[in-house]
């Protein structure tokens, strides 16, 4: 099932969208008990019992599915717009780590997750304007898998954590990889490579999610899908997500042993080779997207304000 947020008519819906290549959406807000909400919706499985239901009778239903709305005539939202956390991985993918000039860890290394928070207000929607201005010197994109918290869990162990799970989407770690290199003499500190990194990340809008949520039922195995982003039109990021270091249950496992995962917390997996590096940056007018299979593609545009 796919669950997506979205307006129309400048009013907040909550929508199932149909599994054909029309991508038409069901508008199931009423079920929510007045609550349009995606991170209340997660926490109530009676109305998600009846939210199933009725996707899988508009599937097949022609008299329902005259009720459809059309994607294209909606405004997406991100599927959670204010998740209590946001949880990025670094260097999750070999591939990446060496293409970013380190040192990728060997298989027998003993080391842990490397993680970073973005905040809420660095999501944006399927289709929303990504707006650069003065700060930003050098943008470039990580596609990555993003996993949907379902539930509050501490200390979870990898064999219970796919049961935290309540479904997936798609993360655009965007990131400014020259925050401050313009400023001339500047005094710079011991941390202030690692700060500027960090900070870089923390954009408005600097990480567009969607289209949608995938629940996990839907997804057969989230350690296969193959990873894509393409900018304007040509293919500039492919991977697999075989190829983490670190899989989905591993990283709940170590998030949970420092932080309480809650409903509607998102996890962001990593990128694979191909982020946008070096010389490799996005530039007023860009259409970018990435797609994972078995979620979906998320566009965006690129605006520069200054």
């Amino acid at each position: 099932m796919k669950l997506a947020a979205y307006k129309i008519n400048g009013q907040k819906r909550i929508g199932i969208v149909l599994p054909d290549s029309d991508r038409r959406v069901c508008d199931v807000s009423h079920l929510t008990n007045g609550n349009v909400d995606m991170v209340s919706l997660i926490q109530d499985r009676d109305a998600l019992s009846i939210i199933k239901e009725l996707n899988e009778r508009t599937s097949r239903d022609e008299p329902l599915q005259k009720e459809l709305t059309d994607w294209q005539a909606v405004t997406p939202l991100p599927p959670i717009e204010r998740p209590g956390k946001i949880i990025c991985l670094a260097g999750n993918y070999r591939a990446h780590i060496t293409e970013s000039g380190y040192i990728a860890p060997k298989e027998q290394a003993i080391f842990t997750p490397q993680l970073f928070l973005k905040p809420s207000t660095t999501l944006a929607g399927d289709g929303a304007v990504i707006e650069l201005g003065g700060q930003n010197v050098h943008v470039g994109w990580e596609t990555e898998l993003a996993v949907i918290i379902g539930r509050r869990g501490k200390n979870i162990s990898v064999e219970n954590a796919l049961d935290y799970v309540f479904g997936y989407t798609i993360l655009n770690d965007l990131s400014e990889r020259g925050l401050n290199s313009r400023i001339e003499n500047r005094t710079q500190r011991e941390m202030d490579v690692f700060c500027d990194w960090l900070a870089g990340k923390w954009f408005d809008g600097f990480a567009p999610c969607g289209p949608w949520i995938v629940t996990k039922d839907e997804v057969a195995d989230p350690h296969n899908l193959e990873i894509k982003f393409y900018l304007n039109g040509e293919l500039r990021q492919q991977g697999n997500t075989r190829d983490m270091i670190f899989s989905i249950p591993e990283q709940i496992a170590y998030i949970s042993s420092i932080m309480t995962l809650e409903a509607g917390d998102i996890i962001s997996t990593g990128t694979p080779a191909g982020a946008g590096l070096g010389d490799k940056k996005l530039s007023d007018g860009d259409e970018i997207i990435s797609e994972i299979e078995e979620i979906g593609t998320l566009m965006n545009k690129v605006r520069w304000t200054n």
